[in-house]
């Protein structure tokens, strides 16, 4: 037997130079660990900007890392100020009507909505990172916090234990939020993917928009429930008992075709932006002036009615953190923060994008959820980056986060001095101004471009979208995001292994099932794992090789014309990572191709792989010099050489 090994190894060392594969250089357990931590939790290396100070430098760039605003802020001139102001105030014009309609929305007091774009915008100036984010409240979280506290609180029948929830919701979202940030877990809002949101967005936007239908028809009797079927119950069944006021109708259809012409022609032509983003608040002037020169409101179209004056009250007093109804309002604050920071987020890296700069994820979400903890005690409800708004000041031109500032600035003339003004604002038009914002969120091209890709997140967002129309908002969510963690888990569970061949006249082996002009080598089984190796997929890979195998050898005994398996060649250079069960796997695997005449030859282990393969027990007999190659062309060649010289030796 040593005779044997040392004249195949003496035919290795003849057929070609063989290149080893060593293992990394030694690290000490601690510094494993170290690295390991420093890789998933600060990929971007935050500390690495003060390598090298002063004391007073560091402590400059430490307080410039926590208040972006001290970065901008020394720099600030009159030409920044001038852009800012103009987008400033074009996303305020915005905010004023939106703000009013969302609360309406979440089932809240209007003012609330006004509040909520007051005090959270003068918060993110200082701590977000983004230039381009406008900060209020946005359609889908107002829909969601609204649906879930209406389950168990009715905002008709208990306003005030409502509000009082939507506050108490709002502070455990920012928590959350701010959580995630400081403890640099934002990689658990990845759990919601492009196809899962494109879908819950969709989803949430009919309903949004069903639900309108209360105040665009002016039906009296109207069901709370999201629901797709409840809702359309309401509009069509019982129609005898349901009054429809024509004046509303009349009024809602013809200002929502106003919105929806003032946005066609925003995206069409982008330098008129102005256009679509001055439309609500032209919509909510024009509207108020006809109810109030008409007195509509005495015929049939309701209003908002008075509006409280003066700056955001403290509500810090009506936070509830016992009692009855602390699941609810932890579950709403839950939901809602990772919806509104998923938004936020996404929305943020989208314009840095366009302008070549860098939003760093974590201090987004710290900005965020400081943002809606102290709104929690101002007054406001959840709050976030909102697209349409961020949009419009993209497009007006906004250099520095300032432009939020502007919008705060105009938000308190308004609370303190014009309020009395929409006190004969319809609430048709409210109507009108949410489903022409929401519109925007059925992607029909993404969908469709996501079916075209990948079939099966095209599934994940059909269920998301039927989900939120049929079951609920958050049932929607759930069942995606339970679908998707459901594929991640077969994906680790069932790893993709695939078989290689040559490409012939070269030393390249692909898969054989996506070149067809790849080719199988007489006496080798090469196959390719292409995931980590533990112990989820070991028992799977264990019976799929074994049956690559038996095929092999049942193909070799129908044909009789090519040899027998001799070597079974592994390339693991897609293996990121192996634990325990990996190791016995292959050990086990080992010992049973030895068995029946097999040798296991692995090719380009990783530094992790390479290691614990040689510091486990017995593993050397897995990382042997003559069983471990860098290519597979290397392995095959030389191993072939081997063969045939051995051969000749022994002749």
């Amino acid at each position: 037997m040593s005779s044997n090994f040392d004249s195949r190894q003496e035919c290795l060392e003849i057929a070609m130079e063989v290149h080893q594969v060593v293992p990394p250089p030694h690290m000490s357990t601690f510094n494993k660990l170290k690295n390991r931590f420093k890789e998933t939790f600060f990929p971007d290396d935050p500390l690495r900007q003060f390598k090298g100070k002063s004391t007073k430098t560091k402590w400059i760039l430490g307080a410039q890392y926590i208040f972006p605003i001290l970065q901008w802020g020394p720099n600030y001139d009159l030409k920044l100020l001038k852009s800012d102001i103009v987008s400033g105030l074009t996303i305020a014009s915005l905010a004023i009507p939106q703000g009013i309609s969302y609360a309406k929305l979440a089932s809240l007091p209007p003012i609330v909505g006004l509040y909520s774009s007051f005090v959270p915008p003068l918060i993110y100036a200082v701590l977000g990172s983004s230039r381009d984010l406008a900060v209020g409240p946005v359609s889908i979280a107002s829909l969601i916090m609204g649906s879930m506290l209406r389950q168990e609180v009715s905002p008709a029948t208990d306003p005030l234990l409502f509000l009082q929830l939507a506050f108490s919701s709002t502070f455990f979202a920012g928590l959350f939020q701010a959580s995630l940030g400081f403890l640099r877990l934002g990689f658990i809002i990845d759990f919601l993917s492009k196809a899962t949101l494109i879908g819950f967005m969709a989803g949430a936007a009919i309903i949004v928009s069903l639900q309108q239908l209360k105040s665009l028809l002016g039906i009296t009797n109207f069901t709370n429930q999201m629901g797709i079927v409840p809702v359309l119950s309401s509009v069509f069944h019982r129609t005898n008992e349901i009054s429809w006021s024509w004046q509303t109708i009349l009024m809602g259809f013809s200002f929502l075709a106003f919105l929806l012409l003032t946005r066609h022609i925003g995206i069409k032509k982008p330098k008129l932006f102005w256009v679509s983003a001055g439309a609500p608040l032209v919509s909510v002037i024009l509207a108020t002036l006809v109810v109030f020169a008409s007195k509509a409101q005495h015929h049939g179209i309701s209003v908002i009615g008075k509006l409280q004056e003066g700056l955001n009250p403290p509500s810090w007093n009506m936070l509830h953190f016992h009692g009855s109804h602390l699941g609810l309002v932890m579950k709403t604050g839950l939901i809602t923060g990772i919806i509104s920071l998923t938004e936020g987020i996404a929305v943020g890296r989208t314009f840095a994008a366009l302008k070549n700069y860098q939003v760093d994820g974590n201090k987004e979400m710290i900005a965020i959820g400081v943002m809606n903890i102290v709104g929690s005690s101002t007054s406001c409800y959840v709050t976030t980056g909102a697209f349409s708004r961020s949009a419009v000041n993209h497009n007006a031109g906004c250099k520095t986060a300032a432009s939020n500032i502007i919008m705060a600035v105009t938000l308190m003339v308004t609370l303190l001095f014009l309020m009395p003004l929409f006190q004969y604002t319809p609430n048709v038009i409210l109507g009108a101004i949410i489903v022409t914002a929401v519109v925007g969120l059925i992607d029909i091209p993404a969908a469709y471009q996501t079916w075209k890709v990948d079939k099966f997140d095209f599934i994940v967002l059909l269920c998301a979208f039927l989900g939120v129309l049929f079951i609920s908002v958050q049932g929607g969510l759930a069942i995606a995001v339970g679908i998707s963690i459901f594929r991640v888990l077969l994906q680790i569970t069932r790893p993709k292994t695939v078989m290689l061949g040559n490409i012939p006249g070269t030393d390249i082996y692909r898969n054989l099932h996506q070149y067809k002009d790849a080719v199988r080598i007489p006496g080798f089984l090469i196959l390719s794992i292409e995931a980590p190796i533990n112990f989820a997929n070991t028992t799977y890979l264990k019976e799929r090789i074994t049956r690559w195998t038996e095929d092999y050898e049942g193909e070799v005994e129908k044909t009789k014309k090519q040899s027998g398996l001799r070597f079974l060649v592994i390339d693991l250079s897609a293996v990121s990572a192996i634990d325990t069960s990996g190791i016995s796997f292959f050990k086990e695997l080992r010992m049973v191709l030895e068995k029946k005449g097999i040798e296991l030859v692995l090719v380009n282990p990783l530094g992790e792989v390479m290691e614990k393969l040689q510091r486990a027990e017995d593993g050397h007999e897995l990382a042997k010099p003559d069983s471990l190659f860098l290519t597979v062309g290397e392995a095959v060649a030389s191993l072939s050489s081997a063969c045939k010289c051995q051969s000749s030796n022994y002749v």
